[in-house]
């Protein structure tokens, strides 16, 4: 049985997220959004469409005007202006117009590139969201952020764009491999930290049926990730006050992902980002130490890392410096009062930001 959620953009209602366990309630929902009258374009990449491309377009197909399918080499080394300008030329060759619909059908990086696509062809086309992934489903397919990365930085060209329908099928996470899965259980668990400490407990409670992906377990897990974060994207859409909570353990994280040339994952590299901020946390006698360790630990069994390797402290503090987040010479940081409550602080020092990465660097004896 599917069940649904309203998302509102200033106040009044903006698009819907249909969580559900299959793909059969698709067409439905797209005769809602006048999809026989409508071209419509699914855009994904290698990986999905191999699993799920052909699926979907056949179950469209007769509940449109015209259906197509675009795929480009999946990886996030390709979420650049050179992928998106791709699918520029296939639009139009296919003749697309304003009144056609998109439709993102993956992970994080197939949203984002749609999603900016979709803002930025003819000065706007519809698009929806059928996020395959965790960390789609439980953060990037929701709010309206979309983008690519430039020259290395992460999403930072991008546009505020929001989507027609968010089409949730927690199936799809079966067919992730583990390290995908656990890189978006970082963001179910970012979410509880920063907001709700009873889904916090909740998880850590359920982390057994978590890991063995039950659908009952998917489908609750999702929709209380989900609206944590429609409660942070409902008050602030655009991102001037609180959104900046959802950064919690990007700013660190973001920077030892570039460091490492993505050959981390995003997920991996905001546990190590949340562990870093949880240890600024406690060194300003917000947590307790206590509150600490556990905060670190409790990644452990969802195969999430809390150490590192081979990185430079003073060059991963240059990165956090090169963030979209800084504001002058002040770093936006997001800091932990306790577990479900994120702050945001502009004054975290250099010497701050040095002694997390020292706590999360590991180095062997005798180096």
């Amino acid at each position: 049985m599917n069940s649904r959620m309203n998302i509102l953009y200033e106040g009044k209602p903006c698009y819907d997220i249909v969580f559900s366990t299959d793909f059969q309630e698709l067409p439905k929902e797209l005769k809602q959004l006048d999809a026989e009258n409508r071209k419509i374009c699914i855009i994904t990449d290698s990986h999905v469409a191999s699993l799920y491309g052909e699926d979907v377009l056949y179950s469209i197909k007769e509940h449109c005007k015209k259906g197509v399918l675009f795929s480009f080499e999946a990886g996030e080394e390709h979420k650049t202006l050179e992928t998106v300008k791709e699918i520029y030329r296939f639009l139009i060759n296919e003749k697309f117009d304003r009144k056609d619909l998109l439709i993102a059908l993956g992970g994080g990086v197939v949203g984002d590139i749609t999603g900016f696509a979709a803002a930025t062809y003819l000065r706007g086309i519809d698009f929806i969201q059928i996020p395959t992934t965790l960390l789609a489903q439980a953060d990037s397919s929701i709010g309206g952020k979309t983008g690519v990365d430039f020259d290395g930085f992460k999403n930072m060209v991008g546009a505020f764009y929001m989507p027609k329908l968010v089409y949730m099928n927690v199936s799809t996470l079966k067919t992730l491999d583990d390290r995908q899965f656990y890189s978006g259980f970082a963001e179910v668990m970012k979410h509880g930290l920063i907001k709700d400490s009873l889904f916090y407990e909740w998880l850590l409670e359920n982390m057994y049926e978590i890991c063995d992906r039950e659908l009952d377990t998917m489908l609750e897990m999702v929709e209380r990730s989900c609206k944590i974060k429609k409660l942070v994207v409902e008050n602030d859409p655009v991102e001037k006050g609180d959104r900046a909570l959802l950064n919690f353990g990007h700013t660190i994280g973001h920077a030892i992902e570039k460091y490492k040339n993505f050959s981390l994952t995003h997920g991996e590299c905001v546990a190590l980002g949340s562990i870093a901020a949880a240890f600024i946390s406690w060194k300003h006698n917000w947590l307790s130490m206590e509150e600490y360790y556990e905060i670190r630990d409790m990644f452990v069994p969802f195969n999430l890392p809390i150490s590192i390797e081979d990185i430079d402290p003073q060059e991963i503090l240059k990165l956090t410096k090169s963030d979209k987040k800084v504001e002058g010479d002040n770093i936006k940081f997001i800091l932990l009062k306790k577990a479900g409550k994120a702050v945001i602080d502009k004054m975290v020092t250099d010497e701050d930001i040095l002694n997390a990465i020292s706590e999360i660097h590991y180095v062997e004896d005798g180096e």
